[in-house]
């Protein structure tokens, strides 16, 4: 098979769209990074003086969570999976529409090169006539 039908084949394969739109969604996040890290920077005291209060509370809390754990694992799960399905779905069509874009902005540049470029010129061979040697 050409090299062009094998990225064919990539390109119309959802998992090439899910994991486009998981880049996509994980630069988004990056980006939102460190105005995130500010704000809990600023709230780092807050959340340190509460700390022990918590704990307890969390320490209390903990012998029903065991009780109700293996119950609350299926339910868990069973939620996991469909929303994983939808992760999926979700990031397929972001992808879809991040390579959509990109492929047309390369298209445009490619345009754009092609009308800039002269083509080019043949220039006109000429003739030379050649004597013939007397003997």
């Amino acid at each position: 098979m050409t090299l062009a039908t094998e990225v064919k084949k990539l390109t119309d394969s959802k998992p090439f769209y899910a994991v486009a739109g998981v880049g996509d969604f994980a630069v988004e996040k990056l980006r939102e990074l460190p105005e995130q890290l500010q704000k809990l920077q600023s709230r780092r005291a807050e959340l340190a003086k509460d700390l022990p209060e918590r704990a307890r509370d969390y320490a209390g809390k903990a012998e029903g969570f065991a009780k109700e754990f293996p119950e609350k694992a299926r339910e868990y799960a069973d939620q996991l999976s469909h929303r994983a399905v939808e992760a999926y779905e979700d990031f397929a069509s972001r992808g879809r529409k991040v390579v959509s874009r990109t492929t047309g902005e390369a298209a445009l540049e490619l345009e754009e090169v092609s009308e800039a470029a002269e083509p080019a010129v043949a220039t006109p061979v000429k003739k030379t006539r050649t004597t013939k040697a007397k003997a």
